[in-house]
């Protein structure tokens, strides 16, 4: 996704995050291509979200390609915050993990209308995967 640097003061909208991004897709990559699959890039869970069903709010003649996720840290932070690698916790992860697929979902049919993800910010100054 084209998004503002992680210092950047002036945070860009989900709507012109989508619009640089397509503009971006349409320009280097070919309409035949299937699909493309985003990480979070450091988003929060609801930033990301949000951006993806912006995107997928354009129209199909914009955009020709699926565009969806690769499953990245903020899409499984609630989950793996739910769980916290205890046996106990596995109903609450497995419940996070639903609702996450659900907006997920939503977002790769341009209709997540946000409010169940985590808003905190991913990102990690010098990570590496």
């Amino acid at each position: 996704m084209v998004t503002q640097g992680s210092d950047c003061a002036d945070k860009k909208t989900a709507a012109e995050i989508a619009r640089f991004t397509v503009r971006t897709l349409a320009r280097t990559i070919v309409p035949a291509l299937t699909g493309v699959v985003f990480l979070s890039g450091g988003q929060s869970e609801e930033e990301a979200s949000l951006n993806l069903s912006a995107m997928n709010q354009f129209p199909e003649k914009c955009r020709p390609w699926s565009l969806t996720f690769s499953y990245g840290r903020a899409l499984q932070s609630s989950c793996l915050k739910a769980w916290q690698g205890k046996a106990e916790n596995v109903k609450a992860a497995q419940e996070a993990l639903l609702g996450r697929a659900k907006a997920n979902s939503e977002a790769s049919l341009g209709k997540y209308g946000g409010g169940s993800g985590e808003a905190t910010s991913q990102f990690v100054a010098g990570y590496t995967y």
